[in-house]
């Protein structure tokens, strides 16, 4: 079962309003954001830290947005 991302979402929108900006503030296209959310493409470990960093995601509650 593909990881839904519900509460990583949350905060994406929560923190920059939409998707779209919180990718042009990482510095990734539209398109691998999409597949990222969709679970059509992975995170590796430095794009949770940096995800993280932007988001203010401690390591501690990686399990809840990168793993749900």
């Amino acid at each position: 079962m593909p990881f839904k991302y519900k509460k990583l979402r949350g905060r994406i929108v929560e923190l920059y309003g939409t998707q779209e900006k919180f990718a042009e503030e990482i510095g990734i296209s539209t398109t691998t954001m999409s597949k990222k959310m969709k679970c059509k493409s992975g995170f590796s470990q430095a794009d949770m830290r940096k995800w993280a960093d932007k988001l203010y995601i401690k390591t501690t509650e990686y399990g809840e947005y990168f793993f749900n």
